[in-house]
């Protein structure tokens, strides 16, 4: 027996489209960054899966739920900021106190970027709970439209039913955009 994994279509497929996102995601990071790419690779696989399986008919999407949105995002926020921290310490907190501040606006200033910074993982959850349910209402409201319309205005439940085709695509779109941009933001607060 050789070392060798014994490849296919799907397994080639999954290697490139694993390569892609990687390569996306540690474009913004320095080598010391890098770590984290097995990590960031595996949330957004795991988020994908979920927010694409969550628009099949009679599915529950975890990801509209802030309780699992936040149970993600504030551990790895932590984390990232953590992270800056013992390893940058100087760079970390400077970032609270911009270069060349005038020395009135110093105190005010560091408490907006203090509760900028705090903020971060609210806003991480917040986004993609928003960004799916309301979607998913969409979907719900204009497929209630199609079946309610059928029996009276067939052309117009016809008209209905191409409309909520069309958004079906821009949910799957607006799905893997919003696993991409949970994570590519992880990576940018990485940095």
């Amino acid at each position: 027996p050789n070392n060798r994994w014994i490849t296919n279509r799907l397994s080639t497929l999954q290697l490139w489209l694993f390569h892609l996102i990687t390569k996306q995601l540690m474009i913004p990071l320095n080598k010391n960054g890098h770590k984290w790419a097995l990590l960031l690779t595996s949330l957004m696989t795991l988020l994908l899966t979920i927010n694409l399986l969550g628009l099949l008919p009679y599915t529950f999407t975890p990801t509209t739920q802030l309780s699992m949105n936040m149970a993600l995002a504030f551990p790895l926020w932590l984390a990232t900021l953590l992270t800056g921290l013992r390893n940058q310490p100087s760079i970390a907190l400077g970032h609270l106190l911009p270069e060349g501040t005038p020395t009135p606006l110093i105190p005010a200033l560091i408490m907006i970027e203090t509760t900028s910074l705090l903020i971060r993982p609210l806003a991480l959850g917040v986004r993609l709970t928003a960004n799916l349910t309301a979607g998913h209402l969409l979907i719900q409201l204009i497929s209630t439209a199609t079946t309610a319309l059928l029996p009276i205005m067939p052309t117009i439940s016809l008209l209905t039913a191409l409309i909520l085709f069309l958004l079906t695509i821009l949910e799957v779109a607006v799905a893997m955009i919003q696993a991409y941009v949970f994570v590519l933001l992880l990576s940018l607060y990485l940095q």
